[in-house]
């Protein structure tokens, strides 16, 4: 099966970046979720994440990748949420994304290249123009569409993520049937 076939066509520098991916870092507000967030009377925070982009999450770590999230706001739900999808690497509270990417960098020594990264902001550029496949969800603000390889199909919070962690699989062989849960 072709990307192409589910999404939509990609560039051949597109599917040469993803061939060489071993780690996806996510930012979270704006890619996970679709950038709201709810505040109740009493002052607890809600969040929706797409259980879509949570099996495409857990498909992608069965598949041998690795996956860090990277978000600069600390949230007890984020942590839950990436826990549940036995995301390895969880970095928030990060408002410099470039000294938490170093350290993710050195720690996995992977180099630029072998590195995906999906956001959706300003935030979010420091870190795109470096890795080797920069990719904006498609409600994402003009300059980073701009500077990115790939722009999804689907928005932020809508399946955007699992857009991705497909395109990353069929690219490198890996099959989207996995086994397990979105959570």
């Amino acid at each position: 099966m072709q990307f192409a076939d589910l999404y939509q066509p990609l560039s051949d520098d597109a599917s040469e970046r993803a061939q060489k991916i071993k780690l996806l870092i996510c930012d979270i507000d704006g890619v996970f979720s679709d950038g709201r967030i709810y505040l109740g009377n009493q002052g607890e925070e809600l969040k929706a994440f797409n259980t879509k982009d949570g099996f495409g999450i857990k498909a992608l770590i069965n598949s041998g990748f690795e996956v860090a999230v990277i978000t600069g706001r600390h949230s007890q739900i984020v942590q839950q949420r990436m826990t549940s999808l036995t995301v390895p690497h969880i970095y928030q509270g990060q408002e410099n994304k470039l000294q938490a990417y170093q350290q993710l960098k050195d720690k996995l020594q992977l180099s630029d290249e072998q590195i995906a990264y999906i956001g959706d902001d300003g935030p979010d550029l420091p870190v795109m123009e470096l890795v080797g496949f920069a990719v904006a969800v498609n409600d994402a603000h003009p300059l980073i569409k701009r500077i990115s390889h790939y722009t999804t199909m689907l928005p932020g919070g809508f399946g955007a993520v699992r857009e991705l962690t497909d395109l990353l699989m069929l690219e490198n062989g890996k099959s989207l049937t996995s086994e397990g849960t979105s959570s």
